[in-house]
């Protein structure tokens, strides 16, 4: 659904439709229903207090070009157009799925015209990070000199996605994924709203929760199920399986705040544990059918990558951060095959808790007052007197040996020979503990008094 309501290439001036003038009665819901004013905008409360710069923008009172970075569905259309109305100028809006240089050139040459007349562009852009560079740069000039107002809006980073210059010239400002209740609201008011279905149609707590589920924080999303349910349904109350068969979506049992969420995640992660690769698969699909934060799922993998796997596969960790950062830059739904590949990974990848044991035991001596000092030799000699207190005499630089390591006693006195690291026989780690066991006996030596755990 995404993208289905997104403005036209360009769009008319104000007052003459589009987004800047009342829908027609035949519009979309999530078109209809889209806010008119500051008081309608459901969430974004970080952005919108009072004094805050989008605040002045909107009532009229700022000047100033800005990027919102935000998930689908989440208000940047509608603040766009907010800000033109509030400035009284004209509106003019291009995608940067289609346009091009010409078209950029184009809009700013009769902006150019306008301001001599004293009307004021407002530009907005949508997808501004699939601009090239050499089209984000023919912005710079109309920008700086205000010929033209901008409102870009991106699904990514900006600081990724925008050319350095435009970002200095631009206020950034990150919108967040609406919540359940901002979702709720948002479909309260459609239901009984003259622009929306006026109350025509009831719909069940089941029902209304559901749609929240699919949304997955994104309110375009949210209206357009509801209005599909409603106009094929022949009743004048929606349930569950009304909403099912309009959206053809089962419904998944997953509140995010209850039970099921913990049971969910429960079973994920031990699914990974147990190596069972297509059960992790369900139970990933199931959250990310519901709803469920991806930056929650992408927390979930990179502490299971060292809780459960650690240096059987040290890659595993990699894989975890990766679809961390496709999370963040790029989003639902592409970042669900992150996701994904993060979860095969871990599943199927050697086991072994070696490092949360080996952390857990090292903390413990520390708690029990396992701190002694420091041999003298390992103390740093950088300032002056150093060696007169002994600090870093007879340090020994492994580099200066053929083999890159050599006997020398690294622990305080008391720990000595305390083996903290138990690798397993699992992956990686099998040749880890071939080559650990060399390792400790080079560099213990004769003072080594070994005290396995």
């Amino acid at each position: 659904m995404d993208g289905l309501f997104d403005p036209p290439t360009t769009m008319p001036a104000a007052g003459s439709g589009g987004l800047t003038s009342d829908p027609a009665p035949n519009a979309p819901l999530a078109v209809r229903m889209r806010p008119s004013s500051l008081d309608e905008i459901v969430g974004q409360e970080h952005l919108l207090g009072a004094g805050s710069p989008l605040r002045r923008l909107i009532n009229g009172s700022g000047a100033a070009s800005v990027l919102l970075y935000g998930p689908p569905g989440t208000g940047k259309t509608t603040m766009a157009a907010l800000i033109s109305r509030a400035t009284g100028g004209r509106f003019e809006a291009l995608s940067a799925l289609s346009a091009g240089v010409k078209e950029v050139r184009a809009v700013i040459d009769v902006a150019r015209r306008r301001l001599i007349e004293g009307q004021q562009t407002v530009l907005f852009i949508d997808e501004v990070h699939r601009f090239s560079k050499t089209q984000q740069d023919a912005l710079l000039d109309a920008v700086e000199n205000r010929i033209v107002l901008l409102v870009a809006a991106t699904t990514e980073n900006p600081s990724f996605s925008v050319v350095a210059p435009l970002l200095s010239r631009s206020l950034v400002l990150q919108l967040r994924s609406l919540t359940d209740d901002d979702i709720r609201e948002v479909l309260g008011r459609a239901i009984v709203d003259e622009r929306g279905l006026a109350g025509r149609v009831e719909v069940t707590d089941a029902a209304l929760d559901h749609l929240v589920a699919v949304a997955g924080g994104d309110a375009r999303r949210a209206l357009t199920a509801l209005e599909a349910s409603a106009d094929a349904a022949e009743k004048d109350d929606l349930d569950v399986a009304d909403v099912e068969a309009a959206i053809d979506r089962a419904a998944v049992r997953y509140d995010r705040d209850g039970d099921q969420h913990y049971d969910v995640t429960s079973a994920f992660i031990k699914s990974i544990r147990g190596s069972d690769v297509d059960a992790a698969l369900h139970y990933l699909a199931r959250m990310i059918a519901a709803g469920e934060d991806p930056r929650f799922i992408a927390r979930r993998l990179m502490i299971h990558a060292s809780e459960d796997i650690g240096m059987a596969d040290p890659m595993a960790l990699q894989t975890a951060v990766a679809a961390a950062q496709v999370v963040a830059l790029v989003g639902m739904p592409e970042a669900r095959l992150a996701l994904a590949q993060a979860t095969i990974h871990l599943a199927t990848a050697p086991k072994s808790a070696g490092v949360v044991s080996a952390i857990g035991a090292a903390l413990a001596d520390v708690a029990d007052g396992k701190s002694g000092a420091v041999p003298a030799h390992l103390r740093d000699s950088h300032y002056a007197g150093a060696t007169g207190l002994g600090s870093g005499i007879g340090y020994r630089c492994p580099h200066d040996d053929p083999d890159g390591v050599l006997a020398q006693q690294y622990p305080p006195d008391d720990l000595v020979g305390v083996d903290y690291y138990q690798p397993t026989d699992h992956g990686n780690e099998r040749e880890i503990g071939a080559r650990l066991g060399k390792l400790r006996s080079i560099i213990r030596g004769a003072v080594s008094r070994s005290r396995r755990r």
